[in-house]
């Protein structure tokens, strides 16, 4: 079941002048230490940031509550599988909003499709909520992370 969906547009050269004007200060204001660390070993760093940047607003809004009620952009990171695939960690008031959201007895995953062409970043992203295989597994909610 879909539980929600959001999608942002983010122009490349705001956040790099961002990060020009504010340097740390809004790296890790904005960003995950695992986010600053991916994005600081890419050679277009700021287009990794806006990535990331724009999935924590898609994520926002597929929350239903965009920066708003306890989500802050600090509170949602992209993370990735082995395998590259991305995908969210929520923390805080964004894991609260998400566990809200999941029917008792159900998942959350969120998918995550991330891309960029100069001067924009743009993400997708999609709240699913599926049937818990095995009560005793907890799922990936017990834990405070969404899984892939």
């Amino acid at each position: 079941m879909i539980i929600g969906i959001g999608s942002d547009l983010t122009d490349i050269r705001r956040i790099q002048a961002s990060i020009e004007r504010f340097g740390e200060r809004f790296t890790e204001r904005c960003f995950t230490e695992i986010e600053r660390a991916r994005s600081e070993r890419k050679p277009d760093a700021a287009a990794s940031y806006a990535k990331r940047f724009a999935a924590k607003e898609a994520c926002a809004k597929a929350l239903g509550t965009g920066l708003k009620h306890g989500v802050y952009l600090a509170d949602m990171g992209v993370v990735n599988a082995r395998s590259g695939k991305p995908t969210m960690s929520l923390t805080n008031g964004a894991a609260d909003r998400l566990a809200a959201l999941i029917p008792p007895g159900m998942d959350g995953f969120i998918h995550v499709s991330l891309t960029d062409d100069h001067p924009y970043a743009q993400a997708f992203v999609v709240i699913e909520a599926l049937p818990r295989i095995g009560e005793a597994a907890g799922g990936p909610l017990a834990a405070g992370i969404s899984s892939v």
